[in-house]
């Protein structure tokens, strides 16, 4: 099935739910579990808010209004899945102070290829941000979204997505340039 635009979706949605729920699928799928996956780096906790994801989704779209990109609506439901996963593991959070909890909770991984050492090493740096910065950073650089939408996801102000966004890259720079 071809990606449609976001206006055919939230047609298809209105006119046909099973159709419009099928091509929402197409388009969103797999950018959503990546998103997710940034922020939880399990891949059975993030196959599992992704589908959650999807389920609020298809439960809640009624309540949609159109009053931002359905997009930003979509990653905003799935950012909230993937904090409450953080929230029930607590253990989640790593610190540049402690190394080796980094690379434990990478480690129980199977799905991390660690031959690419720098793309380890920066998965690290990105995890051990506060929340508001990683998901500033990952939503930037990785799905490449605008200040605007982000801000739109994020509950927050264009201003302060930039100011978290330059601050984690900071970070992260000074991470991957240390020597482990």
């Amino acid at each position: 099935m071809a990606a449609s635009n976001d206006t055919e979706i939230v047609s298809a949605l209105k006119e046909d739910a099973g159709k419009g729920f099928r091509m929402l699928m197409a388009k969103y799928k797999e950018p959503v579990y990546w998103h997710i996956r940034r922020l939880v780096v399990s891949h059975d906790d993030a196959q599992d808010a992704a589908q959650e994801t999807f389920v609020r989704v298809f439960r809640s779209f009624r309540q949609f209004k159109g009053g931002c990109p359905l997009g930003a609506w979509i990653y905003r439901i799935a950012t909230n899945e993937a904090m409450r996963v953080l929230e029930r593991r607590r253990e989640g959070r790593l610190s540049l102070d402690d190394p080796e909890a980094g690379a434990d909770a990478l480690m129980a991984d199977g799905y991390v290829d660690y031959s690419d050492l720098e793309a380890v090493k920066l998965q690290k740096a990105i995890l051990s941000l506060p929340a508001r910065q990683q998901l500033a950073f990952n939503l930037r650089y990785y799905d490449g979204l605008g200040y605007d939408e982000i801000a739109v996801i994020t509950d927050s102000t264009a201003a302060n997505v930039k100011a978290n966004y330059h601050i984690a890259k900071e970070k992260i720079i000074k991470y991957m340039n240390s020597t482990d």
